[in-house]
């Protein structure tokens, strides 16, 4: 019998092996979908752990950077199209020179690593109506459109997978300022009540959140946004296939239904706290996408105390950068985020999986007398120190470090033992009782110059008041 090695069918042969071993990394990515949760809890858990996320605002907008044809744009910097009423047509032009030669996605997810984050949310389609992956939806897409031609999301989940990162996009469901019928572009489109925006919602945004959710591997939320237009019966078309494709993704606050937990406004902060799942999403400086005029950033001992103060009163912080048209997260931001990791290295026991403060008082009281901007009582904060708990544990994150020690609040628990999160010999701080009150003779100064975590070990699981 003759052999089959010839040059021609060792090429096809090599050409076969290839082509199984795409499909197999293709069906390795792609197939590897969570099963159903069995309860809420379970669906809920990764959530509750987590506690702090990274936010990516990323797309054309980067470009301008805040300005157009000379002109600062106000506000916000993925929202110039709107703002300055770019046409469609003229919009579209940036497309053609987004070229982000520097984006490493291994390097984002590193940075996310580094700063103590645990899920990464990105734009998948922001306002703009351009979308950060190849889209067989719409050719408006950075792979169809664009001299880079990567497909963005493909490159990092990827990287997410390799380093144990979760994964969710942001897609803005309703409005869609390149569509004709998507809502939001009255200069290009007219009225958005004349519109027929349900052929939008399923010629374009219902597709492409079936391909977000079944070309990516695991996705562990989808992060929807400005519920416009959106009735009970439209989003339940994207819970339905939320649910369908990937039982176990949480859906946020803003889709026009409830979702997994309740996304709070921009950079809002709760004054008190919740008994719900729940997010905070906030920038690092002033705006979400890039602008080249914005460097205000948040210091790290500003995220750090907004860090604990939501993650004392029960939810978790969202906390968003915006990458520059080469595709290179902002130095400053990524440095103050990265000292922040530092600190949670030694503290992070009081972060991650902690349950909120069983307390309150700490937060601040409501003025008798002084209103905000809304006519309603203004809260005096007092930022002193944040409680997070875990069974038989209390954690006290000091920010101010009283002189006298700290007057801790009444309890029913016996306190077994007391002392420094971090400190590897577990160094007894003396707990003394001063006129009825408990009070805690911590170190001052403390062992890091931002805060530090007073552990209490108690008798009981939890407080008793």
């Amino acid at each position: 019998m003759k052999t089959l090695d010839t040059p021609a069918m060792c090429s096809l042969g090599f050409v076969l092996l290839l082509c199984v071993a795409s499909t197999c990394a293709v069906n390795a990515q792609t197939s590897n979908v969570l099963p159903a949760p069995r309860s809420q809890d379970e669906k809920m858990a990764w959530f509750r752990e987590a506690k702090f996320g990274l936010f990516i605002h990323w797309g054309l907008y980067a470009i301008p950077a805040g300005e157009w044809k000379g002109k600062r744009s106000p506000g916000i910097g993925e929202w110039v199209m709107h703002r300055m009423k770019i046409p469609v047509k003229d919009y579209e032009q940036l497309a053609q020179q987004f070229n982000p030669f520097k984006f490493d996605a291994e390097e984002w997810v590193k940075m996310a690593e580094d700063a103590g984050m645990r899920y990464i949310v990105i734009t998948s389609k922001h306002h703009d109506g351009f979308a950060l992956y190849r889209s067989k939806t719409s050719p408006y897409n950075v792979v169809d459109a664009t001299p880079f031609r990567r497909d963005v999301l493909k490159e990092l989940a990827a990287a997410c997978a390799r380093r144990g990162m979760k994964l969710g996009f942001y897609y803005s469901q309703a409005q869609d300022w390149h569509d004709p019928n998507g809502a939001g572009n009255t200069w290009d489109f007219g009225p958005d009540e004349n519109k027929d925006f349900d052929k939008y919602l399923r010629e374009k945004a219902e597709p492409q959140v079936r391909e977000l959710l079944t070309g990516y591997g695991p996705v562990c939320l989808v992060w929807f946004d400005t519920p416009r237009m959106m009735t009970p019966e439209r989003s339940q078309r994207f819970v339905e296939i939320v649910e369908k494709l990937q039982p176990a993704t949480l859906i946020d606050g803003r889709l026009g239904v409830k979702g997994d937990y309740f996304t709070t406004g921009d950079n809002f902060i709760p004054d008190l706290a919740r008994d719900d799942d729940w997010e905070t999403p906030a920038t690092v400086n002033h705006t979400w996408g890039f602008r080249r005029d914005d460097e205000d950033w948040k210091s790290p001992g500003e995220i750090l105390f907004k860090l604990m103060d939501i993650v004392s009163k029960g939810g978790n912080y969202l906390l968003n950068v915006g990458p520059d048209a080469d595709g290179v997260i902002p130095k400053p931001s990524a440095d103050n985020l990265r000292t922040v990791g530092r600190w949670l290295k030694v503290y992070g026991e009081a972060v991650y999986g902690a349950g909120r403060s069983p307390f309150g008082e700490e937060f601040g009281e409501f003025s008798a007398a002084q209103k905000d901007r809304n006519g309603k009582p203004l809260f005096l904060v007092r930022n002193d120190w944040r409680c997070t708990t875990k069974p038989g544990k209390v954690y006290i994150t000091i920010f101010n470090v009283p002189r006298e020690g700290l007057d801790l609040p009444p309890f029913k628990n016996q306190i077994r033992k007391a002392y420094v999160l971090g400190d590897p010999q577990k160094q007894e701080v003396t707990i003394e009782m001063v006129n009825g009150v408990r009070v805690a003779r911590v170190p001052r100064p403390g062992p890091h110059a931002t805060a530090y975590v007073l552990v209490l070990e108690i008798e009981g699981d939890k407080i008793e008041r």
